[in-house]
Parts: structure tokens; sequence; C-alpha cells
């Protein structure tokens, strides 16, 4: 039986953080941005990235190994893909939460095994610190830099909600942590007849607004400051959440569930997404991993699957429940009131 296995897989992935950090750092230095000017030879890419000539040449060809550089008669370039998404300057950039991911959560992932024995955080917090979102929301530079990457993991999605959903039935919504505002940026421009509001903590506020004016929908958009744990949600027909209940625990989840049931008229909607578990939680691994993320960052916080989430929903009063699938491994929650 022996012969026909192979540990490659195994090794594949025990050292998958090579692969990890190579993209990680290729991102942090700006490489693909730099590319995005056009194709350079190795001394020319080398000297624009300040990189000491020991170790340059095995880095970028490990970058084309991978899949993330085309090279060409020794000249380096982008792939489409690493064009399209990894060019700082477009907006189509999704290197933010990367960004993030290689600031923060890369260091933290590193005490897994001690967050699995302990049920505790590996962030901040472990030291005594303030808490994921304390930290974050009180460094303005940090904040920004969190936000953007939460447009950049959520953007497919987004545009994807604002897409298929049927808007036609409904006026106005209120996006539940809105964060930079993308979601609602999103419905906002597919959708003309619909006005929107964002509701977050009163730091977002300004960029919020800088990004609805960015786009051209700030007359349809407002900005709702106010902190859930503390007030209800403010009132209208369509109650979005986007990678939000899965930052805290149970109670905490039934409880926003109940407040957006509390905000919608009857026959108003909620939608929950994320990276929905699969119900026989053996597929979606992006889901159970980022379940793993909220074990490192949250003190109570979990993943779920669109069978728990519908539960949920029931026991608050809303009527029926359904799943769409979005993009990726993200999948929405319907609840009709």
């Amino acid at each position: 039986m022996t012969k026909h296995l192979s540990p490659e897989s195994i090794l594949q992935t025990g050292l998958a953080f090579w692969a990890s950090k190579s993209l990680l750092s290729a991102i942090e230095l700006g490489l693909f941005t730099v590319l995005a000017k056009g194709p350079r030879s190795l001394e020319a890419l080398r000297a624009d990235l300040g990189l000491h000539q020991r170790s340059a040449r095995d880095f970028f060809d490990t970058l084309v190994a991978l899949g993330f550089l085309e090279r060409k008669d020794d000249m380096y370039a982008n792939t489409p893909e690493t064009e399209l998404f990894l060019d700082r300057k477009k907006p189509s950039y999704v290197g933010g939460i990367l960004e993030m991911a290689n600031h923060r959560l890369y260091p933290f992932w590193g005490h897994l095994t001690e967050a699995l024995r302990t049920g505790k955080p590996q962030n901040e917090a472990k030291s005594g610190a303030a808490g994921l979102f304390e930290t974050l929301y009180s460094d303005p530079a940090r904040l920004k830099e969190f936000l953007g990457a939460m447009t950049g993991v959520s953007h497919g999605a987004n545009l994807t909600i604002a897409k298929i959903f049927p808007w036609s039935k409904y006026k106005s919504f209120v996006d539940v942590g809105t964060a930079q505002g993308d979601l609602a940026v999103q419905i906002a421009l597919a959708n003309p007849h619909l006005d929107g509001t964002g509701f977050d903590l009163p730091q977002v506020a300004p960029i919020f607004e800088e990004y609805a004016r960015a786009n051209g929908v700030s007359s349809r958009l407002k900005f709702h400051p106010g902190d859930f744990f503390q007030q209800g949600i403010p009132e209208a027909d369509v109650v979005l959440m986007g990678h939000i209940l899965h930052d805290w625990d149970l109670p905490t989840k039934k409880m926003l569930i109940k407040k957006a049931f509390d905000a919608l008229p009857a026959g108003g909607a909620l939608i929950v997404y994320e990276a929905i578990i699969d119900d026989d939680r053996s597929k979606n691994a992006f889901g159970l991993m980022m379940s793993l993320n909220m074990l490192i960052e949250t003190p109570g916080g979990f993943d779920y699957t669109a069978c728990d989430c519908s539960s949920w929903m029931k026991e608050a009063g809303f009527a029926s429940t359904r799943v769409e699938h979005l993009v990726g491994p993200d999948s929405m929650v319907i609840a009709i009131k």
C-alpha cells in the first residue's frame, strides 16, 4: 500500500509559509507596484527595491516559480493577476489585507499551538495591551490600513451582493460595521434608487465619507456614528453585516441579530455574509482557518455554518432564511422578517 502514498502534500503544506512570506515580502517591498511601470531587468529591479545582491535573483525567480511574476530574456514583469490586484495605485488593489497579514497575523500565528491549548488570543492582548479593536481604533494610521484591508478582502463579495440581491423591493439599507464603506458604496453605485447608512464607531466617519465622495455617492450615503453594544441599529429596509458576527462570542452574535430584527420593518431583510463554513465542515478550509484566526485575534469570536446562522436568525424571530454563494469562500445568509 505504501508505494502509492506520497508525503508531498504534507511537506508542501508544512512548508507553505515559505511561499506565503515570499509573497508578503514582495508586497511589503512594493515589487508589483514598481513592475506596473513596465518590465525590469534583474539589476534594475534589485536597485529599485534596495535589495542585497546575494539573494535577489533567488527571490525574483521564486516568485516566477510560484506564478506571481513572469520572466523573459532576464526581464521580470507582473502576471495579469498581480498587475491588476497588487499594484497599490490601482483601485482593484487587494493587497491591503495581505499587508495587515504581514504586519500582524504572520507573527501572531506562530503561537497557534499555544492558542489551541489555552483558548486565549495571541495578539497584543497577550501581553496585557488593549485588544484588537481597541488597538486599531486608537491609531488613525493603523485604523486606515485595517479598513482598507477590509475593503480588499470584501470587494468581490460586495460587488456581487450589490448586483444579485433583489434591491428593487427596498428603498434603504444600513451597513453595520461599515469600515471604509465599500459595501455601501457598491450597493449605491449599482442601485441609484437606494439611500444608505454606514454605521460604525465615530473614528471611522472621515474615512467612510472620503471613500463615498471619491466614488460619487456621498449624496445618497450618510454615516451614523455609534456603538452597537450601547445602542440600537439604525432603522432601514435592509440591514447588512459583512465580516462582523464572526468577531464575537455566541451571546453577542445573537444580540446583534436581535438588534437587526428590531431595526427592520415587516418584510425587511438581514444579510449576513462572510466565509460561511459549509454545513459538513469539511470543504471551506478558508472559513475554518478564519475561525482559527478569530481564536488568535479575539477572546470569543468564531466562524460558523449557514445552518448555525439560520437557527440564530429564526430564534430572533425571522420568518425565513436562505443561503446564497457569493465569490470564493464567501456566502451570505439572508433572513426575512
